[in-house]
């Protein structure tokens, strides 16, 4: 890890237009930071899908229309908050299914793993560290269907190009039949997204700088982090919220474990998160391009969030 982890952050920082992947937010600190910011007033898109998925859990398993015992694959387990709700109604129903959470954080699947046999100690569980990219790949060799979680609105994190790649990534280990149910952040008024991703209590802030921490921790940098602030905006037209950390000041960082310097110009951008609203026609689209077929939509009350659920065909 921490080699791949040094060849992409020395990538970011040494490109014309400095970023790091958003995909290294979430080491274990950055993990309990994006517990605060779920927890956040403004941050609606936790409430949005935990309605969804606590007010029609029983229309979501109808819609699968699997025939025998099945296995629920969650990329991204994370805490499993909202999750739990589709859970707890499965096995209050005696559904035959494995849960087979995935995160690549160790201490994120420990807490799920305990939380969950204390509240559903019927419910098996089989639970897997590491990147789902390699553990999904044992998906084609199961007997039984699966229905792939990616909830949160993760797939606005990726740029048009890499998100047509996750999706043929996924559709590729899964197999015929078998379903994927997709968070996606809907567009909406703009300044209602633009507080969920800006707050005023700098929670975003400090979920962003800890990038840094970790680059000051896993690669001996001397990131000063009082020298560099954040800056997120919202365009309301293409659906970009697009996330940056602020240089403050003219400066050399030294990256010792890999014997590399990085410099900063004053108020130079590291772009650190892409976070794309969606249109409901943009996700059918997407369905329909990735081989998938769309076969509904599950929205909150108020329409900021939709479940997609997508079969393979």
């Amino acid at each position: 890890m921490t080699n791949t982890f040094a060849k992409d952050i020395l990538k970011g920082l040494t490109a014309k237009h400095k970023y790091i992947s958003s995909k290294y937010f979430y080491d274990d600190n950055g993990s309990r930071i994006f517990q605060e910011i779920m927890n956040m007033p403004d941050y609606y898109p936790t409430n949005a899908e935990f309605e969804i998925l606590s007010m029609q859990s029983k229309q979501i398993v109808e819609a699968l229309k699997f025939s025998g015992p099945f296995n629920i694959i969650e990329l991204g387990a994370g805490d499993g908050f909202k999750t739990f709700k589709l859970l707890e109604y499965l096995v209050n129903n005696n559904v035959d299914f494995y849960y087979v959470p995935i995160d690549i954080s160790q201490e994120a699947i420990d807490i799920l793993t305990q939380q969950l046999k204390v509240k559903l100690p019927s419910l098996k569980i089989k639970p897997k560290v590491g990147d789902y990219f390699e553990i999904l790949k044992g998906n084609r060799e199961s007997d039984r269907q699966s229905l792939l979680l990616f909830l949160g609105g993760n797939i606005g994190n990726y740029q048009e190009n890499e998100a047509k790649e996750l999706l043929e990534l996924f559709h590729k280990n899964m197999k015929v039949g078998d379903k994927l149910l997709t968070g996606f952040d809907l567009k909406k008024n703009p300044i209602i997204i633009q507080n969920a991703y800006f707050d005023k209590h700098g929670i975003t802030k400090r979920f962003n700088l800890n990038l840094l921490i970790r680059i000051n921790r896993e690669l001996d940098a001397d990131f000063k982090i009082d020298d560099f602030d954040f800056y997120s905006h919202y365009n309301p037209i293409t659906g970009d919220v697009k996330s940056y950390i602020v240089s403050l000041r003219k400066q050399v960082v030294q990256l010792k474990a890999i014997n590399e310097t990085i410099s900063f110009d004053y108020d130079e951008l590291i772009w650190t998160e892409l976070s794309k609203k969606y249109a409901l026609e943009e996700i059918r689209d997407l369905a329909h391009n990735a081989n998938f077929n769309e076969n509904g939509n599950f929205l909150d009350c108020k329409h900021y969030f939709t479940d997609s659920l997508w079969e393979k065909r």
